[in-house]
């Protein structure tokens, strides 16, 4: 469960994944570098640093041994108020506390012994007074020794801030560039993708602009000329579904005309005109499947299409109770809508029990209006369910019926994929088959357009 929150934390995006990485690099490779000038310029900076406050301490003892006795607290102030030097005597019950235990620290305090004497002792505290103390004292062979105090901005960097400031700026730019490099990577990818869904939804997006670094111009040329190819795939489909539905319904309905003008027995006319109509209803399922809408979208209010679309069923005998809500409106293209209902119904209809009950309803749910229609047949199994919206599936055993061409399911599937939406098979728990068309909302996609 841990490893799948980490890997939702994650960006999913190509655009994020490299700037992330991009960012980690320029993180770590600051840090590197900031590491490596710290751990080579301590050394010098560190003799530099020693040689000031060595120059310091011993001008300190120079002016109070070359000072008049009565005048040297006058000079210890002046010192103190000009220069912020301190100097105290130190005394056996002094309260000290240590320098910070620091690299830095230990190199400037081994060459302060080194130029000043290796009796020389440092603290960061004297009597709660915070700074740099140094000991020293006037005379090698003295006894007395004394505190000098330094103040700590002349020991630590003083811009340190400032530095910071510079480093964090120059982070921000490398990553705004980091940013850009990925973006214009991005953003013609993302066109692609785009594309990509428009001609999955059978339309035909416009050209991709061929331009941009190489890879991506070449990139977008291929799918230009795929795309291409497949407008003209699909407008040599068309015009091969128009003549081969006009070529067979033509002499379909001029054999149904003879046969009911043959004088055959009223039985055997009814058989061969209802096989000649199944006929002619494949025909027309192969020519949904194959026809690709091109009509732009709109808002369509559910009810008085579906009732539409019910109506000459109720006409034919077939009793279908419908539960549409007045304000139910989905942005789909209508005609594709008209057919994906009449091949539910249909579909209902031959698969069920004569004189069976259809409940048709429409329900809101999460941006998405459900279209569910009920049937009271044998259900399917569980695991035919998504076989079941493939082409020329059939599943005659449990049906209970041959006829059909296997397309009435895929084409629903079909229009529900290029209306963003979803087609779903379950069984009823009191028995039937539930048939649920899932189509977005107008108002849910006008407020998003806004």
């Amino acid at each position: 469960m841990t490893t799948s929150a980490g890997r939702r934390l994650l960006p999913r995006t190509l655009l994020w994944q490299t700037f992330a990485l991009l960012a980690l690099m320029l993180v770590l490779a600051f840090i590197g570098w900031s590491q490596m000038v710290r751990h080579f310029e301590q050394a010098p900076r560190a003799r530099d640093l020693a040689q000031t406050v060595s120059s310091i301490v011993n001008l300190t003892r120079t002016a109070l041994i070359n000072a008049d006795a009565r005048r040297r607290l006058e000079l210890l102030i002046d010192m103190t108020a000009l220069e912020g030097i301190r100097v105290y005597p130190a005394e056996a019950s002094d309260h000290v506390e240590a320098l910070p235990d620091t690299r830095a620290m230990r190199l400037l305090t081994a060459e302060i012994r080194r130029q000043l004497g290796p009796q020389t002792r440092f603290a960061g505290s004297w009597e709660e007074l915070k700074g740099f103390w140094i000991s020293f004292r006037l005379d090698p062979a003295d006894a007395e020794e004394y505190w000098v105090m330094l103040p700590r901005d002349r020991i630590q960097r003083p811009q340190a801030l400032e530095w910071l400031g510079w480093a964090a700026a120059i982070m921000l730019m490398a990553l705004l560039g980091a940013y850009l490099i990925v973006f214009r990577i991005g953003r013609p990818l993302r066109r692609i993708a785009r594309a990509a869904r428009i001609v999955g939804q059978g339309q035909h997006p416009a050209p991709l602009p061929e331009q941009g670094p190489g890879e991506i111009a070449e990139v977008a040329a291929a799918f230009n000329q795929m795309a291409g190819d497949l407008a003209r795939l699909e407008s040599d489909r068309a015009v091969i579904l128009a003549g081969v539905s006009h070529d067979l319904r033509t002499p379909l309905a001029r054999l149904r005309l003879g046969v009911e003008m043959s004088g055959a027995p009223d039985d055997d006319v009814r058989a061969m005109v209802s096989d000649i109509e199944e006929m002619d209803r494949v025909i027309g399922q192969f020519v949904d499947y194959g026809r690709n809408d091109q009509a732009p979208p709109e808002a369509v209010a559910l009810a008085p299409l579906i009732e539409d679309v019910v109506e000459p069923y109720r006409l034919r005998g077939l009793d279908i109770a419908s539960r549409i809500a007045a304000h139910a409106t989905v942005r789909v293209r209508p005609l594709s809508l008209r057919r994906a209902l009449r091949n539910l119904i249909d579909n209902a209809d031959r698969y069920g029990p004569p004189g069976q009950h259809l409940q048709l309803e429409a329900r809101a749910h999460d941006g998405m209006w459900q279209i569910a229609l009920r049937d009271e047949g044998p259900g399917i199994p569980e695991i035919e369910m998504e076989n079941m919206k493939r082409p020329f599936a059939r599943l005659d055993a449990a049906r209970g019926n041959s006829q059909g061409a296997g397309l009435g399911l895929a084409i629903v599937d079909r229009v529900a994929r290029a209306h963003d939406g979803r087609f779903e098979l379950a069984n009823h728990p009191d028995g039937g088959l539930i048939a649920t068309l899932s189509l977005p909302s107008a108002a849910t996609n006008t407020t998003q357009s806004g």
